[in-house]
C-alpha cells in the first residue's frame, strides 16, 4: 500500500500545503516597498508618491481594508491609483471606505478592466496559452460576452468628490506646495479603451514635472508616453505575475510587457527617449484565483528625487 499510494499522497499533501500558504498567508501578507526615482528637475524638493493598484476588493476583506487605511500614516504628497479596484459588484462602498483616509491627500486615478466588468472564472493555464499565442485581454481575443457590469460610475463619483483627478484619456494638474505636477493618463489598453491621440504632445511647458499613468502596461502605451518625453510612467495590472517561481520569477504579465519588468522600477526606451517605468504588483487578486506565490501583495512609496541624485535620470 505504501509503495502504491505514498508518492501520490505526498504530492497531494505538498500541493495542499502550497495552496494553503498562497491563499491563507501570502495573499494576505501586505507589504510596502520604498523606491527612489531620480526624475525631478535639479533643485526641486523631493516628492513622495504613494502608488496603489489592483485592490480587487471583495466584500469582507477586512485585513486588506485596514492595511489600506493605515497607509495614510505615510503622509504622501499625493496618491496615484492605477485601477482594478473591484472584484465584486458590491465592493464600491468598501473600496471608498478603505481609501477614505488616503483621499484626504491630493491624488489621481485611472480605471482598469475590473472596474468596468466583473471577473469570470477561467483556467489560470489560459494565461500561458495566450502568452504563447500573443493574445491578451481584448487585444487579439474575441470581445467579452455575458460579463457582469460593475458600478464604476459610483466609484468614479466617490473619487471625484474627494478631489482626485480622473485621468481617463485626459490630462490633469496637481499643485503640491507650489509645484505643478502634470499627469497624463489613458484608459485601460487591456480592453482597448486607451485613446492616446487625445492626450498626445508630451509634457506641458508650464508644468514643473510631468508623468504618464496607465492601468495595463501595454507596449503601445509605454512607447507613446516615452516617445513624447515623459520621464516617469506608473502602471499596474500584472499582479507581479501573481504565481511566480522562486529564484526565477514571473511566468506571465497578462499583457505584452516582458516578464523582466513585471513589477518594480525599470526603464522603457522608444524613439530615442528613455523613461522610468514603475509597475505595481498590486495588493489584490481576482476573486476566483485568491492566491499569490513568491509575489506578496504590495503598495509602493515612490520618492521622486532630483536628477542629480542616484546617478541621473533617463532622457535622450
Amino acid at each position: 500500500m505504501r509503495a502504491r499510494y505514498g508518492v501520490p499522497l505526498g504530492i497531494t499533501a505538498v500541493a495542499a500545503a502550497g495552496l494553503l500558504y498562497s491563499a491563507g498567508f501570502e495573499a494576505r501578507s501586505f507589504r510596502l516597498r520604498r523606491v527612489t526615482v531620480p526624475v525631478l528637475p535639479a533643485g526641486m524638493r523631493p516628492l513622495r508618491v504613494l502608488h496603489v493598484s489592483d485592490i480587487h476588493m471583495v466584500g469582507g476583506q477586512r485585513k486588506k481594508q485596514r492595511w489600506l487605511r493605515s497607509l495614510a500614516g505615510l503622509r504622501p504628497d499625493f496618491v496615484i491609483n492605477t485601477g482594478d479596484n473591484l472584484s465584486d459588484p458590491e465592493g464600491v462602498p468598501e473600496v471608498l471606505d478603505a481609501l477614505g483616509p488616503l483621499m484626504d491627500f491630493p491624488g489621481a486615478y485611472v480605471f482598469g478592466s475590473n472596474d468596468y466588468y466583473g471577473p469570470k472564472l477561467r483556467n489560470p493555464a489560459r494565461y500561458l496559452f495566450e502568452k504563447a499565442q500573443g493574445r491578451h485581454g481584448l487585444n487579439g481575443n474575441a470581445p467579452a460576452v455575458g460579463v457582469v457590469h460593475n458600478p464604476w460610475e459610483d466609484l468614479r463619483d466617490g473619487f471625484d468628490a474627494a478631489g482626485w483627478l480622473n485621468l481617463t484619456n485626459t490630462r490633469g494638474m496637481l499643485k503640491i506646495d507650489g509645484v505643478s505636477v502634470e499627469m497624463t493618463g489613458v484608459d485601460d489598453p487591456h480592453i482597448k479603451r486607451d485613446r492616446y491621440a487625445q492626450v498626445a504632445g508630451g509634457p506641458s511647458a508650464g508644468a514643473d514635472f510631468s508623468m504618464g499613468v496607465v492601468h495595463a502596461p501595454y507596449l503601445r502605451s509605454l512607447d507613446s508616453f516615452t516617445a513624447d518625453g515623459y520621464p516617469l510612467i506608473l502602471a499596474g495590472h500584472t499582479h507581479g505575475g501573481q504565481l511566480c517561481v522562486p529564484f526565477y520569477g514571473a511566468l506571465v504579465t497578462n499583457c505584452d510587457l516582458d516578464t523582466d519588468r513585471v513589477k518594480g522600477l525599470s526603464t522603457h526606451t522608444a524613439e530615442g527617449h528613455t523613461s522610468y517605468l514603475h509597475v505595481s504588483a498590486g495588493c489584490g487578486t481576482n476573486r476566483y484565483t485568491p492566491v499569490r506565490f513568491a509575489c506578496p501583495p504590495e503598495a509602493t512609496l515612490l520618492t521622486l528625487a532630483g536628477r542629480e541624485q542616484a546617478g541621473g535620470a533617463p532622457g535622450r
